[in-house]
């Protein structure tokens, strides 16, 4: 089941942060690089970040989440979330296949991942996104940014 993240239940935005926390260790294994903002994001900053939050849960436990924001008619997704034991097991599609059917004024998704993050990349290309470029946002670590146009 998906449903939104409610930021005034304290006991289920930890369970994101901590999800967040396992979840962005192995992306920053694949791309070899340990200070990605979501492993160094306090609990604090984590509860001010000011983004929407989609979860998704296998009976009571969380397996995955989604954020995004949004700004006119373009929709940025933030972060993906899923939890290890969940990998491969069609969560973060459904996530991104929900957020599109519930914003229908959208005209374009955006998602940036690590270059080296082959998972995540044909995650967003199986779903339509395009990919955009890379850039190097610091020596040697590269970003892959993608759209998807409506």
């Amino acid at each position: 089941m998906i449903k939104n993240i409610d930021f005034e239940d304290r006991s289920l935005v930890k369970k994101v942060f901590e999800l967040q926390k396992a979840s962005y260790l192995i992306e920053a294994e694949l791309i070899n690089f340990y200070e990605i903002p979501p492993l160094r994001e306090s609990l604090m900053e984590f509860e001010e970040c000011g983004e929407m939050f989609l979860g998704f849960f296998e009976g009571e436990e969380l397996a995955g989440a989604l954020s995004y924001e949004t700004t006119g008619q373009e929709l940025t997704i933030c972060r993906m979330i899923v939890h290890p034991h969940y990998f491969r097991m069609g969560i973060a599609h459904r996530l991104i296949a929900h957020l599109e059917k519930n914003h229908p004024n959208i005209a374009i998704f955006k998602v940036s991942t690590g270059r080296e993050n082959t998972p995540a990349k044909n995650l967003y290309l199986k779903n339509g996104f395009q990919h955009v470029e890379d850039i190097e946002v610091v020596p040697g670590l590269f970003i892959s940014h993608f759209e998807k146009e409506r």
